[in-house]
């Protein structure tokens, strides 16, 4: 009778043992998939391109499941490579996002030293010398022309015939802003006055709102009606003046149209959650992909919003013509050369 009982024990402890380790690996093979993110300057709170990063991340947690982590560098960003580098060496982390152009170098060669993660930027910076690897999506949006809808909208509600443009730092990626509203507020009306004014030369421009409501409210003293700001967290600086002064803005990145009701003519906004949340996706998916992925005004990736809120502003009319530019640049009759 020892024998038996023994021999039952060891049977279930075996059994036991071979439980376990199924179990482990059902565990490890649903295990949720961990992200990394590292916030552009100025970090969430700025209601403009960070946070449509963070809402896509916690779209990605509530309907993919995922978990995740993020860095907020501080100052002008100088820490991001540490920040990237921290990210990439923690072994349950699969995937890491850049958020912004600033981190275009910097991703890139974290990107070839952990070939075995997958990396993501948005607004990469697109450089012909600098060769995109494998295991990290290039994401960016055509700015310049949808900030040529922006112009073409500006040109046609301004009552002033004065439109005003505030970028945060003067760099490639915020250019692209200008010409394109310079070039579609023109087509419309080539006597149009514009001022054009910039926060500054460093990164730190996009958390400056001061010195935004300076630049803000000097244009809007010289007759401006409608400033078109993408100047990131600076933003917020042009929405007081605006409030201050009872004069009009557009935003960018988000729809911005609750930080000063009734006063936002539109936003140019960029997909941002929809491309942090679509990346995750595609990871889970195994459907990820190296290179240069665009969302651009033909998929409305890139687009301006139009609704219930800004119908004074957007007539039916003004509407119409908006929409025939915008098909008008897509079937190449308007040609607008990216970063031209």
């Amino acid at each position: 009778m020892r024998k038996v009982v023994l021999l039952l024990l060891a049977l279930m402890t075996l059994f036991s043992a071979c439980k376990s380790g199924s179990e482990k690996k059902e565990e490890s093979s649903t295990s949720k998939l961990k992200v990394g993110l590292v916030f552009d300057v100025g970090g969430r709170g700025d209601k403009s391109f960070n946070d449509a990063s963070y809402k896509g991340l916690e779209k990605a947690k509530k309907e993919l499941g995922i978990a995740y982590e993020y860095i907020e560098p501080p100052g002008e960003g100088a820490d991001r490579e540490t920040a990237l580098r921290q990210l990439a060496s923690q072994p349950d982390i699969d995937l890491i996002f850049g958020i912004g152009f600033i981190f275009s170098n910097d991703i890139t060669a974290i990107a070839k030293e952990f070939p075995e993660k997958k990396f993501a930027c948005v607004d990469f910076s697109i450089d012909t010398s600098r060769q995109i690897p494998e295991n990290l999506s290039a994401i960016t949006f055509e700015e310049q022309k949808g900030s040529y809808l922006i112009g073409t909208l500006a040109s046609l509600v301004t009552k002033t015939g004065k439109i005003g443009f505030i970028g945060g730092m003067e760099s490639p990626l915020i250019k692209k802003f200008e010409r394109g509203y310079v070039e579609g507020a023109r087509a419309i009306n080539p006597d149009v006055q514009i001022e054009i004014g910039y926060v500054g030369l460093t990164a730190s421009a996009f958390k400056n709102p001061a010195k935004a409501k300076e630049l803000a409210l000097g244009q809007y003293a010289k007759g401006v009606d409608i400033i078109y700001q993408a100047s990131g967290a600076s933003g917020l600086g042009v929405f007081e003046a605006a409030r201050q002064e009872k004069k009009y803005l557009i935003g960018t990145d988000q729809n911005q149209e609750d930080e000063v009701p009734g006063q936002v003519v539109t936003s140019l906004i960029k997909a941002v959650d929809f491309a942090v949340f679509t990346t995750v996706e595609d990871v889970i998916n195994n459907k990820f992909k190296g290179g240069n992925t665009v969302y651009g005004i033909e998929s409305r990736g890139t687009d301006y919003i139009y609704n219930d809120k800004n119908k004074p502003f957007i007539t039916d009319e003004i509407r119409k013509k908006v929409e025939s530019v915008r098909q008008k640049i897509i079937d190449g009759e308007i040609k607008i050369e990216e970063g031209a």
